[in-house]
């Protein structure tokens, strides 16, 4: 199939980062990938990997000629790499980001994107616990969503562009506006990242004999739903701080839903239990017939 670009620039090997260089690399979706890390370890891995036709340490080295840049970084470095990148970016270039926080994304980037270049912000919903460009993988994106929360009045083609590219990689591609996407992920992900977080550190608190106990057995229930709490702790930071408002929201109404628990299982109240794990149970297979699960 023909590329979708000329040249991609991916600032950042982290797993997102990674996984999109094996994922055009084996659909074809640029004729050249850039890479840019900061860490020479980093970059001697993406060479040993053979992940890019061009390794770099600079992000405006990496702008230089690209088609399309892609950041994938924690968001923290977002308005660093976007100054850097700006100047460098050629006329009808298209800046774009993996970030999982879009207005925030949009506020580091957009200050920095020269009005003969676009900005297309987008958001693949997909990733492991794992980080660092070993991590990475060519499926990460497949059958996964990717949103796209384009500016108002960036032109059609450069938005088309961005969504082809996820769409070569295997993603379903939809458009949200940042505001909703923001709202929508505090709770399907940033949420459940804090809880996951939050139970880990409570097991931590715990008097030592308990502790230990509570390691040893670790079954699939307390295994499985702090998978996350592995994650990469930099860029969780930055996406709270990023989107405390949606997230101390979202919080809130769990906070209700928690208490509502908490006094069925005080009173005795079975027939409150047995509808609320209904109706959970009958979403969570709704997600499993998405094969989102």
């Amino acid at each position: 199939m023909k590329p979708v670009v000329g040249t991609l620039a991916i600032i950042g090997f982290g797993l997102i980062g990674s996984s999109v260089a094996r994922a055009v690399r084996r659909s074809n979706a640029a004729r050249r990938i850039v890479a840019c890390d900061a860490s020479a370890a980093a970059r001697r891995t993406i060479r040993r990997l053979g992940l890019a036709d061009r390794i770099v340490s600079n992000p405006a080295d990496a702008a230089t000629g690209a088609d399309v840049v892609i950041v994938c970084t924690p968001m923290s470095a977002f308005a660093r790499i976007a100054r850097a990148v700006g100047p460098r970016l050629k006329p009808g270039a298209i800046l774009t980001d993996a970030g999982s926080v879009k207005r925030a994304a949009i506020d580091h980037l957009a200050p920095y994107v020269p009005a003969h270049a676009h900005l297309v912000p987008a958001h693949p919903i997909a990733g492991t616990e794992n980080s660092g460009p070993e991590s990475g993988f060519a499926d990460l994106f497949k059958g996964r969503w990717c949103i796209v929360t384009p500016m108002p009045r960036t032109p059609k083609p450069a938005v088309a562009t961005v969504e082809a590219l996820w769409r070569r990689m295997g993603s379903h591609v939809t458009r949200m506006t940042p505001q909703h996407h923001d709202r929508v992920l505090a709770i399907v992900s940033h949420v459940p990242h804090l809880i996951a977080y939050t139970i880990v550190n409570t097991a931590s608190d715990l008097e030592s004999t308990l502790r230990a106990e509570v390691i040893r057995y670790s079954a699939s229930g307390f295994r499985d739903f702090t998978r996350v709490a592995a994650s990469h702790p930099i860029m969780w930071r930055d996406i709270f701080l990023a989107n405390k408002d949606a997230v101390l929201e979202m919080l809130g109404r769990l906070y209700e839903d928690i208490a509502l628990m908490q006094k069925a299982i005080r009173h005795d109240e079975g027939a409150t239990l047995q509808r609320l794990f209904t109706k959970a149970r009958r979403i969570r297979r709704s997600v499993v017939a998405q094969k989102q699960d």
